[in-house]
């Protein structure tokens, strides 16, 4: 049947079956392709984006620690407002992920840190509210340690948990992206290796009915050849050029990727002095809390000083008052001595011992006025010295005021630093996840482009290989002209 077709219809068969089965492969390695591509988006658009909102997780969870610490420390209204700002960012977070979980482990974490979370915020609330109510901070921290810190160290294993599953999964999806992209390229190898084999035999079959009638179609081949060889000269050219583009771009992002690591380093770098910055400002908070503490401790030790020294002086005015009544009596019993001489002299030698008894009160009495005497100058010189105690204590409990006082301005210069470094913190964090995630789609691109940069270098070798062969298909074509004029000679 196919001895009687003309040159055109076999030749028109043959380029049938090759566009079909050209067509076939085309679609075979677009499909691969595409899933290809497909697998690698979602793992980029949906993982990634899972685990960067699990690590907002964590730092929602360390900023609400950080502001309930500080409430508990100074209650400061404003660490109020802060926590229920990083409660908000926990639970944004949650719901972004809850509808991309597709597995039964992922879902059970994920509401293992809803319930956590909502744990450590109710015995935080109770601790809020026994600060509010000016519990004492031996207490408050005693509580904390019990009943906080506990349920704190359950959600950060929860958060730390879903963190590590979701990297789990980022990189089996990345390896089940590229096994099926490994896949797709050895089913169009093997679809490329029979189409060969179908174009070959083809081939040969065309090339067996052909052979009787070739001699009519030299001339065209040609033609053919000269029109072939002048296309890939014009294709090799081209193949230049864009490979010269490709090799311009690649090492273009060569240098975008060792910037994005420089930035991915820095970013790190600052990070981790934001993270010592805020441990120091939280040292020095607790630092100059205690100081405060211990200062407001002395302004009570100086108030009962001066009580004792207010008491002390009263005292010294009640002995002052003793001595008046004492040496009243003494004059007193000096006078009644004195009588009781006279009385003595009256009465002759019965009277002789009671005189001498009168003399000895009298005596008794003069030692009193002048013990009297030295007791009142030393009651005068306490007095003044208490005096001067309580005008220094006084001012001494002056200074101690105007010291808490500068101490209370420090810990709130110190609070304001530690929530700007804070917030410097997680700006950082933010800025290397970024930088991160651009570094691995730069290195991406870059590995395509390299793809692209090596099939041009194949396609400038083919090109050169299709004309090598187009002149040597018009040496063969003048070659079959000879010969064909030679046999019809």
């Amino acid at each position: 049947m196919l001895d009687n077709w003309t040159i055109g219809k076999k030749i028109g068969l043959g380029f049938a079956a090759l566009v079909a089965l050209t067509m076939l492969i085309s679609g075979i390695a677009v499909y691969a392709l595409r899933t290809a591509v497909e697998s690698k988006d979602r793992v980029i658009s949906d993982f990634a984006s899972k685990l960067i909102d699990a690590e907002k997780l964590r730092t929602a969870v360390m900023g609400k620690y950080a502001a309930s610490r500080s409430f508990l420390l100074d209650a400061d209204p404003e660490d109020v407002t802060t926590m229920a700002r990083h409660r908000r960012d926990f639970a944004e977070a949650i719901d972004r992920i809850k509808p991309l979980l597709e597995t039964a482990e992922g879902k059970e974490l994920i509401q293992h840190v809803n319930d956590a979370e909502r744990d450590h915020e109710r015995a935080l609330q109770d601790l809020i509210a026994l600060r509010k109510g000016n519990t004492p901070q031996a207490e408050i921290a005693v509580l904390l340690d019990k009943n906080v810190a506990p349920k704190r160290a359950v959600l950060d294993r929860a958060v730390d948990d879903f963190v590590k599953l979701q990297t789990r999964l980022l990189d089996d999806s990345k390896k089940a992206s590229t096994e099926a992209a490994d896949a797709a390229r050895l089913l169009v190898a093997i679809i490329a290796g029979i189409t060969l084999l179908i174009g070959a035999g083809i081939a040969i079959a065309l090339t067996r009915s052909l052979t009787g009638q070739i001699s009519s179609a030299v001339q065209h081949i040609q033609g053919s050849a000269a029109e072939l060889q002048a296309a890939s000269n014009q294709q090799m050219a081209a193949t230049k050029e864009q490979s010269a583009a490709l090799n311009e771009v690649t090492a273009t992002l060569k240098e975008l990727v060792a910037t994005s690591h420089q930035i991915a380093q820095s970013s790190q770098r600052v990070a981790k002095i934001a993270q010592d910055t805020s441990a120091s400002a939280k040292s020095g908070d607790s630092t100059t809390q205690r100081a405060q503490n211990g200062m407001g401790a002395i302004k009570q030790q100086v108030d009962v000083i001066a009580t004792h020294m207010l008491d002390l002086g009263k005292k010294s005015q009640q002995i002052g008052s003793v001595l008046e009544v004492i040496n009243e009596l003494s004059d007193q019993t000096n006078i009644l001595a004195i009588n009781a001489s006279i009385e003595a002299a009256g009465a002759g030698e019965a009277g002789r011992r009671f005189s001498v008894v009168a003399a000895e009160i009298r005596n008794l009495a003069d030692r009193v006025a002048a013990s009297t005497k030295e007791i009142r100058a030393l009651v005068d010189d306490v007095r003044a010295a208490v005096n001067a105690a309580v005008l220094a204590t006084e001012t001494g409990v002056k200074e101690v005021e105007a010291g808490r006082k500068q101490f209370s301005d420090v810990t709130g210069a110190l609070k304001q630093i530690l929530d700007m470094v804070v917030t410097t913190s997680e700006a950082a964090r933010e800025i290397e996840l970024s930088t991160t995630q651009q570094t691995t789609a730069v290195e991406q691109v870059s590995v395509a482009i390299n793809d692209a940069a090596q099939g041009a270098k194949e396609t400038e070798t083919s090109t050169a290989q299709t004309l090598q062969t187009s002149g040597q298909l018009a040496k063969l074509s003048q070659e079959l002209v000879r010969l064909i004029s030679a046999q019809a000679a």
